[in-house]
């Protein structure tokens, strides 16, 4: 009788143990369909609020281009009407602000293409970088330069504009807040692995620090859409390093 107690009371115990494990399984397989549910719905949002933004800088760079570009070229064209009026005197003044005005026109339509994904899919991401940083150069706000190591290879369009857009949220950085004398950027094609560095020999900042409206933690959010390993350092007086590791074998 005792053994008949003892054995009931084991095969209770294993069919309890039993359904604890079937249940734990339940939970586990659930909680992880919760967790990818969660994830997808986030990089949904995530890529809704990137297309609005794109679609919102594209119709700025179309601004700039066909409206504010085009009152410019009027106001150029004016000024070149009234130069051939005026004394001898006036004229040199004339001619330095019709020229003022061309190099206005000049970089609106070059910040232009760079706020336009199409046209940053056009010319390819070295092309639009090169751009970005004539830009910086150009108008006196530091020193930037471009080294490319390794056979340039084909990324993602998509991929592409989302690389680009974390440099220039970066560049924009460098510009406000950096103080920096000169930028370095470095794109290095490996067999498998594009890895971009940008770098600047500014203040730097204090991780500490800093706030959800630097921009850094939208930089890591669209990293995260493209699968790249994102990196940021600096400390004060150091500058600040990005460095990016995009996968290439899946494009």
């Amino acid at each position: 009788m005792e053994h008949e107690v003892i054995l009931a009371a084991t095969i209770t115990l294993l069919i309890l143990v039993m359904i604890i494990i079937f249940l734990f399984g339940i939970f586990q397989t659930r909680k992880n369909q919760y967790i990818q549910a969660e994830k997808h719905f986030e990089e949904e949002i995530a890529k809704s609020q990137m297309e609005i933004q794109e679609q919102a800088l594209k119709n700025i760079g179309w601004e700039l281009h066909d409206n504010i570009g085009q009152l410019l070229s009027i106001v150029r064209m004016q000024l070149n009407i009234l130069h051939a009026k005026l004394q001898d005197d006036h004229k040199s003044e004339a001619a330095d602000i019709s020229e003022l005005v061309g190099d206005c026109l000049k970089e609106i339509r070059l910040l232009s293409k760079t706020l336009n994904s199409e046209v940053i899919r056009e010319i390819g991401l070295v092309r639009s970088i090169e751009l970005e940083l004539e830009r910086f150069n150009k108008l006196n706000f530091l020193k930037a330069t471009l080294n490319i190591h390794g056979n340039e290879r084909p990324v993602k369009d998509k991929d592409e504009i989302i690389i680009f857009r974390i440099l220039q949220e970066f560049f924009a950085n460098v510009i406000k807040h950096s103080k920096a004398r000169s930028l370095v950027v470095d794109l290095e094609y490996q067999s498998q692995t594009l890895v971009i560095s940008a770098e600047d020999d500014g203040i730097g900042f204090n991780h500490s620090d800093v706030t959800k409206g630097s921009g850094l933690m939208n930089m890591e959010s669209r990293a995260e859409l493209i699968g790249a390993d994102y990196a940021i350092h600096s400390a004060p007086e150091k500058g600040v390093k990005l460095l990016l590791k995009y996968n290439l074998k899946e494009t």
